[in-house]
């Protein structure tokens, strides 16, 4: 049982291992690429810590499908009933925290879409009334396709051309589908505390992601940065903080995301940096899978020790 319990440790130790090396692989990919990158991290570290945690739930009831008795099971492994009813603890606490983050995330879009009841509809984007300088991209909802939501008194904060560039920023949210990345990273940083730094980080990624659309659409990055600027300054704080399926052109590090804009539009690494980029996605990679595998892993040993006990004619 000791080997199993550090087997079991090991996993749900993984991703606070695996977390810094996703960050710095993300570092060096373009916006589009660390945005997948660090959401297919956090699913899947979170999969395999839910993975590990059901394999230990389940190692009285694997004995119990090997023929094995409880009471020999308890003689061998005294601690397993306590063992696996802590994993189902956590395995409980893990679901009421996705059900609570589910819920808020439906609960901020539903508020959103009320929001915008009087708004004024251009195609794809929804004027609202109101000083307050606001624009967030608003996703699919109950059968109503995505818009892109400013307040009048964006659009007034603005010249021409940096409207361009704010609904360019927008509509690259809606289009590449990037709320989903979003709330995805969200829900896994629900089941291990270490995959919230990932969200964080995504969320930057992303609005880079976007900026980079929106300089591609006005074809000049230093108008696209000055209007990046200029909008994050006058954007409202209640959605430069907002969190889940809203992704707003004021959030993240503006600074940085300005800096990059200044500079030359990104490429795919090369040279030492990419033979980097490669090892560290291969360390991403084991570690998220490792989980996985160590679940399957408690599985056979289940069966080992039962074949080993049917063996010596102890069942």
């Amino acid at each position: 049982m000791s080997l199993v319990l550090v087997l079991v440790a090991l996993a749900l130790l993984v991703p606070w291992a695996a977390v810094p090396a996703a960050r710095r692989l993300a570092v060096l990919l373009p916006p589009r690429e660390a945005s997948f990158t660090l959401a297919g991290a956090a699913v899947l570290l979170a999969g395999g810590t839910v993975a590990a945690l059901v394999g230990l739930f389940h190692v009285p009831f694997l004995a119990g499908l090997e023929h094995l008795p409880l009471s020999r099971v308890l003689a061998r492994w005294p601690a397993v009933v306590p063992v696996s009813g802590a994993a189902g603890v956590l395995l409980a606490v893990q679901a009421v925290r996705l059900g609570l983050r589910w819920r808020r995330q439906r609960a901020l879009l539903a508020r959103a879409w009320e929001l915008t009841g009087g708004a004024t509809s251009d195609g794809d984007l929804l004027v609202v009334a109101g000083e307050e300088a606001e624009a967030f991209a608003l996703p699919a909802h109950r059968g109503r396709p995505g818009r892109v939501v400013v307040s009048a008194g964006m659009l007034r904060a603005l010249g021409p051309t940096e409207r361009a560039v704010l609904l360019a920023h927008e509509r690259a949210h809606l289009r590449g589908r990037h709320h989903l990345l979003s709330a995805a990273a969200d829900l896994a940083a629900a089941v291990h505390p270490a995959l919230g730094r990932l969200r964080a980080d995504l969320d930057f990624h992303l609005e880079r992601w976007a900026d980079e659309q929106a300089a591609r659409a006005v074809a000049d990055r230093r108008t696209a940065a000055t209007a990046i600027a200029r909008a994050a300054l006058a954007g409202s704080p209640s959605v430069r903080h907002a969190t889940g399926p809203l992704l707003s052109v004021s959030s993240g590090p503006v600074p940085q995301r300005v800096q990059a804009l200044l500079g030359p539009a990104p490429a795919r690494p090369t040279g030492h940096r990419a033979r980097a980029a490669v090892a560290l996605l291969a360390a991403v990679a084991v570690a998220a899978l490792l989980g996985v595998g160590l679940a399957y892993g408690l599985h056979e040993y289940v069966e080992y020790a039962a074949r080993a006990l049917l063996a010596h004619g102890t069942v």
